[in-house]
Formats: structure tokens, sequence, C-alpha cells
């Protein structure tokens, strides 16, 4: 064989080698091509992404206030490709509710998918709530007195003379629905079990509404007690003769008197010596004396009956007792 045939066999060889090369990489380019396809649509195909978004009310005139509590997140749902919906950020939607100029009342907003800055090629489908309702009252302030709660009962004989609250009113700041019917504030209660004396102590203010504000948390209250004051009533007091040295008739022989006083003091007070009749320098004879009587201190007499009695003084002396007389 000639040393061309040799060469050309050569050529034609090397040829076929390059040949299947190339037809290799056409395949592996053409399947390339293919996933990358399948990639990018797969990222472009419609997908849903559910948010939670803020809202944020703004521009609230000054001297208002919102007294419900309306919602502080609404549901969205946004459709577009996987891959812009993946770069999404609630708090870069925040629903932005401007209340300039909202009057006194119930108020309506109405939401669109157009108040919720998207992506382009994105867009908000479901929108949850789709309408916020505010109710909206004048901020006002007043002054109102403290009323002292009380619970139990003081010692039995003992009753509260006053009671005082420092300060006697509080500044209350609010809706003005919940302050007009106000006419007082209460405090949580005060016990009152088993005083027998003036105590203080600081009490808290009970809030009637959790809208409302005070320019003070509690108080400061003293109750005043003393002896409760009481009537009671002495029948058949037996009736003294005092001074004389003679024996002695004496009729009525028993009074009946009324007196007022500490209460604890008159439960315990004996009737013995309270009612008599001053015969000192009356001579023998009948007189027509007055009833008079001895009290303790802190009592008083009210009434009593007789208001006279009649002394018979006889000229027989006394040798013995003053009860030792002619019956």
């Amino acid at each position: 064989m000639r040393l061309g045939d040799f060469k050309y066999l050569f050529a034609v060889s090397g040829v076929r080698r390059l040949r299947g090369a190339d037809i290799g990489m056409r395949i592996f380019a053409v399947a390339l091509a293919i996933g990358l396809w399948i990639f990018v649509n797969a990222g472009e195909r419609g997908s849903v992404e559910p948010l939670t978004v803020p809202i944020s009310y703004r521009s609230l005139p000054q001297g208002m206030v919102i007294v419900n509590h309306p919602p502080t997140v609404v549901k969205i749902e946004v459709t577009g490709p996987r891959t812009l919906l993946s770069l999404l950020d609630p708090e870069r939607l925040t629903l932005k509710i401007d209340l300039r100029g909202v009057a006194a009342g119930q108020s309506e907003f109405k939401v669109y998918p157009a108040m919720f800055n998207v992506e382009r090629n994105t867009a908000v489908t479901s929108i949850s709530p789709d309408q916020l309702a505010l109710d909206v009252d004048r901020l006002v302030t007043r002054d109102v007195p403290v009323h002292l709660a009380v619970q139990g009962k003081v010692e039995p004989g003992y009753t509260i003379t006053s009671v005082d609250v420092t300060p006697p009113t509080v500044t209350i700041a609010g809706p003005s629905r919940f302050i007009a019917p106000l006419t007082s504030v209460s405090t949580e209660p005060f016990d009152l079990k088993g005083l027998t004396s003036g105590t203080g102590r600081s009490v808290d203010i009970v809030a009637p509404n959790p809208a409302l504000g005070f320019s003070t948390g509690h108080v400061d209250a003293r109750v005043n007690v003393a002896e409760a004051i009481a009537d009671r009533e002495f029948r058949a007091v037996d009736v003294e003769v005092r001074g004389s040295g003679f024996k002695y008739r004496v009729e009525p022989k028993q009074a009946t008197l009324t007196i007022r006083g500490p209460a604890v003091k008159l439960a315990g007070l004996a009737p013995k010596g309270l009612a008599y009749v001053d015969a000192k320098g009356v001579a023998p004879g009948s007189h027509e004396l007055p009833l008079q009587v001895t009290l303790p201190d802190a009592m008083q007499l009210v009434r009593h009956s007789p208001d006279k009695v009649r002394l018979r003084i006889y000229h027989e002396k006394l040798t013995t007792t003053a009860d030792d007389h002619p019956s």
C-alpha cells in the first residue's frame, strides 16, 4: 500500500471520531436546554402564597380615641411566579389606614388589592377581612369623687364616726361615653372587722372600665371609730334616801330611768345606787322631794319617772342601816 493510501485512511478515521464527539455534545446541549426550560417554566408557573400582613392605623385626629379593638392584621393570598412570591415581605406590605378627618362614631374602611404594594407580575386575589369597622369617640377628662368601699363590721358597741379619703377626687381620662355616666369611683374594700379605734391605710382605686386612665391609682383612707352611743332603760331601780339619820318611808320605792351613753359602758352599768333623794337637813314629817340620779362620766339622763317622791321622816333615829325603817 502506498503512502498516499495510508494518509487517506488516517484522515477518514479522524473525521469519523470527530463526528461521534460532536453528536455527544449536541445531545448534552439539548438535555441542558430542556432542563433549563423546565426550571424556568416551573418558576414562572402560577403559585399562591398566603401572608399575614400587619395593619397600621395612622393620623387619628387629636382628641379622639379608638374605642373598639379593630383587627391588627389582615390575611391575604398573592398569586404569581414562585420565584417572585418568595421575595414578598409581610412587613413591607403593611396596610396603612388613614384616619385623618374621621368623626366620632362608627366608621368602616374597605380594603382593596391595590392597597398592597406587591411585586410586578403578582396579584392579591384574596383579603380577609376585606372591611374594617372602627368605633371612635372623643377623649375627655373629668374630676370625680372617690367612694371608699368597706367590708366587715366594727366591733359590737362601736360605730364609724367619719371617713376621710385623700385625695377626695381623682381625674379620669378616656372616651366620653364611659366617663359621662360616672358620679364617683370606688376603691378596693377597706376591712372594718373588729375595729375599736381609728385606722388608716392605702387602698387601690377600682377602674370601672379598662379604657379609663386615672391621675392616681390609689388613695389614703382613714376610718374613725368610736364607741356607739345608745339609750338604755332601767326599770325597777330602787330609790335610796341619803343624808337622813331618822327612819323613813319613801313612795314610790322604785323608779324608771332612761340613760344615754357609750353602748359598751351602758351594757355593764349596774342600776343600784343610781336613783336617790337627798334628805340631808330634812325634819321629821312628810315631804315631797325631787328624784335625783347620779351617773358615771360620759353618761346622761334622758328621762326618769317619777320626777318627785314622797318622803316621810319619823322621829325615831336609825340604829343600824338605812334599810331598817318602818314598812
